[in-house]
């Protein structure tokens, strides 16, 4: 089984690495070979979406499997997203009724993710700022997760800001991945959708 995850570059570069991690011991014997396709900004959209997954499950080197991961939240005004469920809506559109092609978002952005590990943050940036209050997915596009680390960072004493293939790597190796899977349901469904395709146990 070949599955192409077609994702952000730093993201892809932080975040990778602790989901092959994670999907190992769940799909013994089973387990996809996950490639990905990164992009330095935005992943694509509209036709260029579409273009891109033909291509990647075409031909003699087809992935099986396709998925897609955006953030929500992208930084333009107004948000290109409302939320999630409008972002995968959005991206079903673009590439129409292909069964291999599995969109996901980030919501608001990957650092959601991350959230639930406050105390490794509070640690790593020096700093015993309050965690966000509630759900991490719903944090808003005024300030997404992304900021409230960087700004814990930046008034820390490691006199230093957040830097994304650096600072979440050392923050997910600290971890469990399973804590933020209980806690972020867009990030449990990524999950789910590797494990569904490949025969695995769907987490509850």
């Amino acid at each position: 089984m070949k599955i192409t995850i077609i994702i952000e570059g730093k993201t892809e570069k932080a975040f990778m690495p602790y989901l092959r991690e994670y999907l190992n011991p769940h799909l013994t014997g089973n387990m996809p070979k996950l490639d990905t396709l990164p992009y330095d900004g935005r992943i694509p959209k509209e036709d260029k979406m579409k273009r891109v997954v033909t291509n990647l499950l075409s031909g003699p080197r087809a992935a099986d499997h396709v998925i897609a991961l955006t953030d929500v939240y992208t930084g333009s005004q107004p948000p290109e997203f409302q939320d999630a469920t409008d972002a995968k809506n959005r991206m079903r559109e673009w590439v129409g009724a292909e069964e291999r092609f599995h969109p996901h978002a980030a919501q608001y952005d990957f650092e959601a993710w991350l959230l639930p590990y406050w105390p490794t943050i509070q640690r790593l940036a020096g700093h015993n700022r309050a965690a966000p209050s509630g759900n991490p997915e719903t944090v808003n596009h005024m300030n997404p997760p992304s900021y409230r680390i960087k700004e814990i960072f930046e008034v820390g004493r490691c006199r230093d800001s957040y830097v994304k293939p650096r600072d979440a790597g050392r923050i997910l190796r600290e971890n469990d991945l399973s804590v933020s899977i209980g806690y972020c349901s867009e990030l449990k469904a990524i999950v789910n959708t590797v494990l569904s395709v490949c025969g695995g146990t769907i987490i509850p």
